[in-house]
């Protein structure tokens, strides 16, 4: 199985750091599909935000709708995380 290098969360500094923060700060803890974009700070911050504008910004679903249609595309796809 192919293993993905990632800045382990005492190692981050600067920009990463701040991310693997607000990380932290909105979930209380950094999950595995955010520390896999540790390489590249950058876009760990743009996919949260394109994740906070889906699930929290407006929209004609309810929050429950979103989750729930987050949660059954992830089934349909096999998602194991």
């Amino acid at each position: 199985m192919p293993r993905i290098q990632q800045i382990k969360f005492g190692e981050a500094t600067g920009f990463l750091k701040k991310q693997f923060d607000d990380a932290i700060k909105r979930a209380g803890r950094v999950w595995n599909i955010v520390h896999i974009m540790s390489l590249n700070p950058r876009a760990m911050k743009a996919s949260m935000d394109f994740y906070s504008a889906i699930m929290f910004g407006s929209s004609p679903l309810s929050r429950v709708q979103r989750e729930m249609l987050a949660t059954v595309t992830s089934v349909t796809l096999d998602c194991k995380y």
